[in-house]
Formats: structure tokens, sequence, C-alpha cells
């Protein structure tokens, strides 16, 4: 998901003509899912065959099903899309075999030093990166605007030949030839737009927005998630002269699948059919891990809603051994935001790291303030500045960014002062846009401060400050005949005096489908990543843009899994995250706490950063893992009271859920969090030693205020017999608490590894001072 944020989407509904003995018939039709649960066959073609054999007992004839079939889900899961009128789905859902019929849905999209920030310098002999030889032969799956394989972020010199298990294929199409386009690094290429279509009712060029019926990518977040993952060495790359040096994804070595399921309207727009589609695929052509940088909007479907798409798709990939990762979305500071929820899948949110893009402001009385920017044009020496101001009892409001009237005598030649409260890029960019039809020079914005920025226009200055800052310019306006400032280029900083933050864009906890579950999983670098995109994008420089969202973060931690899985080919997608999870860093590299943004800004707790910054090369050797597997992930389905039948066809096995339903908090996750903690609360974990078989472990617990905790066992021992071992943890209250989360953290450690988990819990016991007269 782009930082950017995209409007809703109408849904267009597409029309097509039946012919009937009695004449023409104009019939209303949409795009809907068919889900029919696991593989009832091994054989793709008869799946697909008993799918047409379905679809015309509705429509009456095969030859009219195949015409209205858009999709034959055959190989992760069985199901179809078509295009189906309402009393058709219906008579679809009565049907024998079949688990729900859902309409389509429309998905959003959610953008180098973050490698050396995050401890994988190339420069290390000792380090995961290397350990892990870059990822080698590993294949990650990216769904997303497809690639610009022509970007040197994507040579596949000095690479090994494809690997053996590799089913997929590339497929030509618009300006894309899968002989000459497709390498040893882009080892696959499709595309998948028929859900699309179906929705969006007309010639997908008609947006204004160029596109290709190919996997060619026009967008440009394709290219840049895929390069952030697993993109090649490129030297001497900067964004026009920023953030200089080289450019890699986090494995190198890795292979790429490109599936390309979101297309160049409105910002990004991708159909659950095709996400469905593209999952189907990549199981059977086996890929090791995917990354999706696509999110829906709040409220969420269910787990087992096929309209999410993400979380089907996402559930029969894990059973297979692929892990997901996700965006936790940009829909951020506010709560209950996070998106991307099922404990089967990856969620990331996004973080700054420790470079920055300082611009200086100089006043005309020789005062000189810090902004930031991405302004690389020449220093244009002292200008005028301005401030709009209205006449009447609101002379601010002249003066809002997303609102702003200038008078252009005024202007013209000069820099412009303006203030906002809104977070969204469109105010700057509709107030840049105001400031240059008018004549002005310059643009500087008042802000809640974020680290997040992306320039206005091709070399105009726009500079960013807090309201400290703007509101010292406007007094130096307001006290001064002739007020003058000079905006010089932006330059690039990087050290330790820069804290580690999640960004203000980035969606927070708790989860809103199940509280008990912590949501986001990780964070990582997200904010002004560069990396290669489209060279159609129209901030693009020779082929590389700054990009900020959790789009950018998800391709981190996909990289990261990859040398995960390529030096522990064997451990499940629930292993590595654990490994993930437990081995994060909860302060900066610096080692100074990580902050959140927001109004105000805060230390950050597990809903903001889930278990902290994810730090490669100590997940690389964890020591202990929580696990899971099907299993697994059927009890957390049963503990939200999902239907017995529904659950049943999802994971292709007979399922009876007990009753009473089992205790969510009881899933074994690497993290604990209780959403409603009245009195006392015991819940069940289990680790499985992955490191010296031999090995003894402690518990060390972080108390949150006003609880008690106790662990039993509090020594773990592990011999070359006993590699598995359950423990129980107990929450009660001490005291009475105000409502609200505290947050602690359970770490083992045997003196070599340290295996944190966050605890996270709700009290819902009022401080008795509240429930008496003394307010």
């Amino acid at each position: 998901m782009s930082k950017s944020k995209v409007p809703s989407t109408p849904v267009l509904v597409m029309l097509y003509l039946v012919f009937v003995l009695n004449g023409l018939i104009l019939v209303t039709a949409k795009v809907h899912i068919v889900y029919l649960g696991e593989r009832q066959h091994d054989d793709p073609k008869l799946i697909t065959d008993a799918h047409h054999d379905m679809l015309a007992t509705v429509v009456g004839s095969k030859e009219l099903a195949s015409e209205l079939m858009v999709y034959s889900y055959k190989h992760g899961f069985s199901g179809f899309a078509a295009k189906l009128t309402e009393a058709q789905a219906q008579q679809l859902a009565e049907l024998p075999g079949v688990i729900r019929v859902v309409p389509n849905s429309l998905h959003r999209l959610q953008t180098t030093r973050s490698w050396d920030y995050l401890g994988l310098s190339s420069h290390s002999s000792s380090n995961v990166l290397h350990n892990s030889n870059m990822g080698n032969g590993v294949i990650i799956g990216v769904l997303d605007t497809g690639i610009w394989p022509e970007s040197k972020a994507f040579s596949d010199e000095g690479l090994e030949p494809i690997p053996s298990r590799w089913k997929g294929l590339c497929q030509s199409g618009d300006q894309f030839n899968a002989s000459t386009h497709c390498n040893r690094k882009i080892i696959g290429a499709r595309w998948f737009v028929n859900g699309f279509l179906a929705e969006y009712g007309k010639p997908l060029n008609t947006s204004g927005d160029q596109e290709f019926f190919s996997p060619r990518d026009a967008n440009g977040h394709g290219t840049h998630t895929s390069s952030t993952a697993a993109g090649s060495f490129v030297h001497n790359v900067s964004y026009k002269g920023l953030g200089f040096g080289n450019v890699r994804g986090g494995a190198p070595r890795a292979r790429l699948a490109i599936y390309k399921v979101c297309w160049n309207v409105l910002g990004g727009q991708c159909a659950s059919a095709d996400i469905l589609k593209a999952f189907d695929e990549a199981i059977h052509d086996r890929v090791d891990v995917l990354s999706l940088s696509i999110g829906s909007a709040i409220p969420l479907f269910s787990d087992v809603d096929e309209r999410d798409g993400i979380a089907t798709g996402s559930f029969h990939a894990v059973a297979r051994g692929i892990t997901v990762v996700c965006g936790a979305a940009n829909e951020g500071p506010s709560a209950q935001t996070v998106q991307n929820t099922a404990p089967w899948i990856l969620t990331v949110a996004a973080s700054t790291m420790d470079r920055a893009f300082p611009s200086t402001i100089t006043l005309g009385n020789n005062r000189t303030l810090v902004g930031q920017a991405v302004f690389t044009g020449k220093e244009s020496g002292f200008t005028g500045l301005v401030y709009p101001e209205a006449a009447g009892l609101d002379p601010n409001s002249a003066g809002v960014c997303q609102a702003l009237s200038l008078n252009a005598t005024k202007v013209a030649g000069k820099v412009v002062i303006c203030f906002t409260s809104v977070t969204s890029r469109v105010a700057i960019r509709s107030a840049a846009s105001i400031v240059q039809e008018a004549g002005g020079v310059g643009l500087i914005v008042v802000k809640n401060p974020t680290d997040a920025f992306s320039p206005c226009t091709e070399n105009f200055p726009c500079v960013e400050v807090d309201y400290e800052v703007g509101t010292q310019i406007l007094f130096y306006i307001r006290s001064t005949k002739s007020p003058l400032v000079k905006l010089s280029p932006s330059r690039t900083f990087v050290g330790k005096p820069l804290l580690a933050k999640v960004a203000f864009f980035s969606s927070r906890g708790p989860n809103s489908i199940a509280p008990a579950i912590l949501k986001p999983d990780i964070t990582a670098p997200g904010v002004n990543i560069l990396a290669a995109t489209s060279p159609l994008h129209r901030l693009a420089d020779n082929g590389y843009v700054l990009f900020s969202g959790t789009s950018m973060a998800t391709p981190h931690v996909s990289g990261i899994v990859a040398l995960v899985k390529a030096l522990h080919p064997d451990w499940s997608p629930a292993a590595i995250k654990s490994a993930l999870i437990t081995t994060a860093r909860r302060n900066g590299p610096s080692g100074f706490p990580i902050f959140a943004e927001g109004s105000p800004q805060k230390l950050a707790n597990p809903f903001d950063f889930g278990g902290g910054i994810v730090n490669p090369n100590e997940a690389a050797d964890p020591g202990l893992i929580y696990d899971m597997n099907t299993a697994d992930y059927i009890y957390y389905l049963c503990a939200m009271e999902y239907n017995n039948t529904d659950i049943s066809r999802l994971t292709g096995q007979p399922t009876m859920c007990p009753d009473p339903k089992p205790s969510m908090l009881d899933i074994n996750l690497p993290s604990i969090t209780i959403p409603s903690l009245r009195n006392s609360v015991t819940i069940t974990r289990t680790v499985t030693n992955v490191g010296n078989s031999k090995s003894v472990y402690r518990a060390v617990i972080e108390h949150l205020f006003g609880t008690m905790i106790s662990v039993q066992p509090n020594v773990l021992v592990f011999n070359a017999t006993n590699q598995k071992i359950s423990f129980r943890v107990t929450i009660s209250t001490s005291h009475e608490l105000i409502a609200g989360y505290y947050f602690g953290s359970l770490t083992w450690t045997d003196g070599v590894h340290y295996v944190r988990s966050p605890l996270s819990v709700r009290t819902d016991v009022l401080l008795s001072y509240y429930m008496t007269d003394h307010y």
C-alpha cells in the first residue's frame, strides 16, 4: 500500500446480453466468487471441468458457462469466479458443495540505507546476508502492479540456473516479451485482470493513466516492492543527488515471481477474484515467500469471507509452507486500523530509519531554521515571504493549505507559507499547485511533524516544518514590513542522532477482528525508501524514486524471510514469524527507545510496532520458536466461532469445533494479548528449541503496571530427547486500575538468546476513586 490514500471506487456493474427464445433481455451481472474449499482432486483439468459443469447447471449450457467463467481456481483450493446475475448467484449458493458465493471486491495498494540500518551490510562477512548466500535459490512471489524488467535492479548477472522445482511461467503481453524480459532473476511473470475489468466496466486506459495488458508495470509500485525484496546490486544510485549509494534488495540472489493483480486506475486497484487466482497459481508454481503490499478498508471482512481474498488465499499458501507477508495499511495513527489481521499472515508496520533530508530555511533577519524536503533545485537567494491572511473575523482562513486563497499580485515571485492539520499528501500537492499557478516560487508547509514526504513537482521547493517552527516564521512575517526567506536544497544526513519512529501513517492495533491476536506483528523501514520504479512514474529519476508506506516496509520483511528460509528451509511460516517477532528490537540501533509518530508523539508499544523493528541477524538464530500448523489455525477459527462447515471446507478436513469454544488466549502465538482482564487468567504456550540441543532457559518478566505475573515452570531444560516444552503464564490484577492497556514482556534466555514475547493486557477494573464522590 503506498502511503497516498486512494479514494474508494464505486462498484461499476458490467452488463451483458443474453439471447432467449422470446427476444433480447438485458440482464445485470457482476463477477462473483464461488468458493468450494479444498480441492477434491489432484488433476487440475478435472477440477476445471467440474467448475464448468456446475456453472452450466445454472446458466443453461457449457458454451455460456465458458463465456461467463472468469477464473477457475484449481491448485491451492477449489472454486471459480464468474459473471452472474443475483438470481444465478443465489442458485449456485444452494448447490451441494458450495460453501458460499460472494461478490467480487476491490483492494488498494499500500513504498539504501535501510539494509545497513538493519545490520545487513554487504561488506560484513558474518551477518545473515552472507551466511544465507544472499537468499540464493529462494523464490519470492510478489502480488502487485507488475515489474519494469529493464531496470538494472533485475539483472541476473552471477545468478545460478533457475531452481529445478520452479513450475511457473512467463506470460507475454503488451510490451512484454517472455523470452527476453524474463531471466534468472525474474523467473516468472503473469497478469490477472479479468476480475478487475468486470468491475471497472470500461476499457482500462480510459482513466487517463497508462497501463499495459501484460506483467509490465506502468504504476511503479510493483517494481519498487520487487526491487526492495530481491533486487540485484546497483551502484551509484541517488534520487536527484539525495541518498547516494548502492541499492539492492534484502535477498539479492533470491528469484522473483511476479503476479500482476493491481492496475493503474485511481492510484492502483486490485480485485479479490484476481488476487485469489494469483494465490492459486503461486501455490502451484512453488514459491517460498509471498509479498503483498495490498489492503482493503475498515471495516474488515471476516477470515472466512472470500471478498477479502488475501485471508483465504494466504491460508492455503501457509498450509503449504509458504510464508505470506502483508502490509498493515496506511490508516494510522488511529487505533484499530490495522489490516491483514489473520494469525497465519506476517503483518508489517512501517518505521523511519537513521536518514533524513534536511532543508535550511534562512529568514531575512539571518535566523536559520530547519525543515525537511526532497528539494534538489538551485538555491535562488533571498525572496519575498508571504502568509495569506483574510479580512474579517478569521484572518487565518486564507492560509489553510488545502484551501489556499491567494492574490497573484502579492504572491508572484515569492515563497508562501501555509498551515494544515491534514496529514494527506493531497493537501500539500494542492497548495503547491495553487502557489505555482499564482506565480509563487516556493512553499513552506506547516503541519504535524512526520518523516514521510515527497517532492511536490519538478524542482519546486516544498519544505515541511512543524507547528513550532512554522509559528516562529509567522511571527517573523507579522513583525517585519518586507519579510524575506531563502530556501536551500536538501542534504542527506545519516547517523545516530536520528531516532527510530513508527511512521505517522502506519496502521495501529488492536486487531479489530480478534483483539487477542496481536497486530501488527513486526516493523521495518518504510519511510523515504529509495528503490527502482517504472520510468513512467511522474516522480521517477533515472528509474528510481523515494516512496513511503507500509508497502515499502513489507518487502523489507519479505527479503529477510527469504534469507531465513535459505538458512532454515525446513522451518514453517509460523517458525519464521516467531523468530522475527521474538528477536525484534524495542530500541533503535542507536540504543534509544522507539517512538510512534502521532498527536502527540509517544513511546511506541506493541500495537504500534508488534514485536519491534525487525532484527534479521538475531532472527536467524532465535534459540526458541513458537511453532504452529494448520491444527492451530483451526483452533483459532473455532475460537472465532465460525461455522463448522465453513471451517471444514476451508481446511479440507472435517472439523467439529468443541463446545464450549476453545480459548483464543491459548493459541500458540509468540505474543500474549489479553483484551479483557478482570481478575486472573492463565494461558498456555509451547516452545521448540532450535538452538543447542542441551540448553537451559530462564524466564524474565517485565511486569505490567498493577499486575502480578507468574510462569510455571520458570526454568526450561532441553536435552537430546526433549526439544519441546509447554509452560503456563498466570496474570492477575494486584489492585484496582483505570481501564486500559498496559504493556510488558516475557523473555526466555539462556544467556545467549533472548526470546522476547510482547505482553499487552487490558484491564476492565475502574479505579475506585472514580466510583466515589471525589471528583
